[in-house]
C-alpha cells in the first residue's frame, strides 16, 4: 500500500494545487510511482476521461505532473456550482444529480466508502499519493463532516504541510490561526509549513520565521517564491479570468474577446491562445469591450440559460450579433454554442429549468436531457463550410461534457458552421497548434497581415516543460529531506 502526504492550505487561494503539482513532479523525478488524490472538488473547470468520466481540471493537470493518464478515482467528487446555493454532484466521474448546499452537506458521510475505495485502487499502483485539501481546514462549522482535509486525512491517516499565501499579507496570523484552531491530535499530524508566493528577498523574512517559532513549534519546509506559471488553476480564484488591459493588448495584431460569463466553466479551453505573442486575449464583461475584438468567443457554461438572460441583460446579445454583421469570427463552445442557435430549452428543470431564444446565428436548437453526454473525441474535420473551411483536413481531441441535444448535429462531428460563426461541443479544440494555426491565419486573411509570425505551441509540450520548471523551483525551494521523512521514507 502506497505511503502519502497531504497538502492543505490556510484558505482557498493557498496554491494547494500548484504545490501539489510540483511536489509530484519531483517525486516522480526522484524515481517513485506516484498519483494525486483529491476527495472533493468544487469546480466549473473540468474535464472527461478516457473513460467517459468528469473530474476537476486540477486533478488533470497533477495527473500530468505524476506522468498518469487521468482518472476519476484522483477525484471521486466533483461539485459544479450552478447557482442558488445548488451544484451537480458527480461521484466517481458519473453525476448523481443536483443538490442544495444542505442537502448535501447531510448526505455527504454516505460517500466515504467511494472515497476510500477510489483511494484504495490509486494506493495498489502507487508508491506515494500526494492529496490535496480544499479551502480551510479549520472552519469549524463545516469540521463535523469534514471529508477533504483533516477529517480525510485521520481517514487516510496522512502527514501534512500546511501552506500560507504570504502575497495578500498576514501570513503568520494565517498559519498560526490555523493551528492553533485545530485539535491536538491534528496538530500532530502537520509536519511542516509552506510560505508562498513570496516576493522579495528571503533574508528578511528570516527574523520573522525566528519569532514564529517562540508561538509555534511545527518547523517550516520551506518559502516558495512568487513564479509566474502557466499552469491552469482552479477556476474560482484564477487571475486568468481578469482582464487587465496591458501593453499586450494594446499592441497585438489579433484581438480575441472571451465573454466572461457568471456560470462559465472551462475556461481553459483558450489557455494556448492566451500564450501567443502578438495575439491578446480578454474576458470581457461590457458590450463596448467586443468592438475591437477580431474574434468573439462565447464559451462553455454550468447554466446555459442563465448566462443567455445575462447576455441580454447585459447588451451582449446585440453586440455579438453585431460582431457577426461586422464580419468578425464567432465561435461558441458548448453552452456559447447552444447560446448561437434559434432556442434553448429546459424543461425538465436539469440546469434551472424555463426556456429561452438563442442568438440565431445557427439554424439549431437544443434540448436538455437526463442522459449527460462525457466522451473523449478525435476527428479529421470535413465539410467546414465558410470562413473556416481552412480548418478542414485538421484533426482535432478534444472531449464534451453537456447535458444538452442539439438537433443537425452528427455525434461523429460535433460542429456546425455557417460563415463567420462557428458552434461545437469539442472543448480543447484549440489546443492543438495546427488548429491554431489555421484560425489565426484566417484572421491575417482578412485584415492582410503575414500568418507566419506566431510561434504556437501544442498545450500539452508547453504544460510539461511548466512542470518541469515548477519541480525545479520546488526543489531550491522546499526542504525535500523534511517531506520524506514526513512520508515515511
Amino acid at each position: 500500500m502506497a505511503k502519502n502526504l497531504m497538502i492543505q492550505g490556510t484558505m482557498s487561494g493557498a496554491g494547494k494545487s500548484i504545490l501539489t503539482a510540483g511536489i509530484l513532479r519531483v517525486l516522480r523525478q526522484d524515481g517513485y510511482r506516484v498519483a494525486p488524490f483529491k476527495s472533493q472538488n468544487m469546480a466549473l473547470n473540468s474535464f472527461v476521461t478516457r473513460d467517459g468520466r468528469e473530474m476537476g481540471r486540477a486533478q488533470v493537470v497533477q495527473a500530468q505532473a505524476a506522468g498518469l493518464s487521468p482518472s476519476a478515482d484522483m477525484n471521486p467528487i466533483l461539485l459544479k456550482p450552478m447557482g442558488d446555493t445548488t451544484s451537480q454532484v458527480i461521484v466517481n466521474g458519473l453525476p448523481i444529480g443536483n443538490m442544495k448546499a444542505a442537502e448535501y452537506f447531510k448526505m455527504k458521510k454516505q460517500l466515504i466508502p467511494d472515497i476510500k475505495a477510489a483511494y484504495e485502487r490509486l494506493a495498489a499502483e502507487s508508491d506515494i499519493i500526494v492529496i490535496e485539501g480544499a479551502g480551510s481546514p479549520v472552519e469549524i462549522n463545516l469540521r463535523e463532516n469534514d471529508i477533504v482535509n483533516m477529517g480525510l486525512a485521520q481517514i487516510l491517516d496522512a502527514p501534512v504541510l500546511l501552506a500560507g499565501n504570504i502575497d495578500p499579507g498576514g501570513v503568520f496570523a494565517q498559519l498560526l490561526g490555523t493551528v492553533n484552531l485545530m485539535s491536538e491530535d491534528e496538530r500532530n499530524r502537520v509536519k511542516g509549513l509552506i510560505i508562498n508566493k513570496f516576493r522579495g528577498d528571503v533574508s528578511l523574512l528570516e527574523p520573522g520565521l525566528q519569532m514564529f517559532s517562540e508561538y509555534c513549534s511545527i518547523p517550516f519546509a520551506g518559502i516558495v517564491p512568487y513564479v509566474s506559471l502557466d499552469i491552469d488553476e482552479e477556476d474560482s480564484v484564477s487571475e486568468r479570468l481578469e482582464n487587465r488591459g496591458d501593453k499586450k493588448e494594446k499592441d497585438a495584431l489579433i484581438k480575441i474577446a472571451v465573454l466572461r460569463l457568471p456560470f462559465i466553466s472551462n475556461y481553459s479551453d483558450f489557455s494556448v491562445l492566451s500564450r501567443i505573442e502578438g495575439v491578446s486575449l480578454s474576458y470581457v464583461k461590457a458590450a463596448k469591450e467586443l468592438q475591437e475584438a477580431d474574434m468573439v468567443i462565447l464559451p462553455g457554461t454550468k447554466n446555459t440559460i442563465k448566462d443567455m438572460e445575462w447576455l441580454r441583460k447585459n447588451g451582449l446579445d446585440e453586440a455579438v450579433m453585431n460582431a457577426a454583421k461586422d464580419d468578425k469570427l464567432i465561435v461558441g463552445i458548448c453552452g456559447g454554442f447552444q447560446m448561437l442557435g434559434e432556442s434553448i430549452d429546459d424543461r425538465d428543470n436539469l440546469e434551472g429549468g424555463g426556456s429561452i431564444k438563442g442568438l440565431g446565428l445557427l439554424s439549431v436548437s437544443t434540448i436538455f436531457n437526463h442522459e449527460k453526454m462525457q466522451r473523449q473525441t478525435t476527428i479529421e474535420l470535413a465539410s467546414v463550410t465558410g470562413y473556416f473551411s481552412d480548418l478542414n483536413g485538421a484533426r482535432v481531441s478534444g472531449y464534451e461534457i453537456h447535458m444538452g441535444r442539439t438537433d443537425k448535429v452528427k455525434n461523429e462531428l460535433p460542429i456546425l458552421t455557417n460563415e463567420n460563426v462557428l458552434g461545437t461541443y469539442i472543448h480543447g479544440i484549440f489546443d492543438s497548434a495546427d488548429v491554431c494555426r489555421r484560425i489565426l491565419g484566417i484572421i491575417c486573411d482578412k485584415k492582410g497581415i503575414g500568418h507566419n509570425r506566431f510561434v504556437i505551441e501544442d498545450a500539452l509540450v508547453h504544460q510539461e516543460k511548466e512542470l518541469d520548471r515548477l519541480a525545479d523551483v520546488l526543489r531550491k525551494s522546499l526542504d525535500f529531506d523534511l517531506i520524506y521523512k514526513a512520508i515515511g521514507i
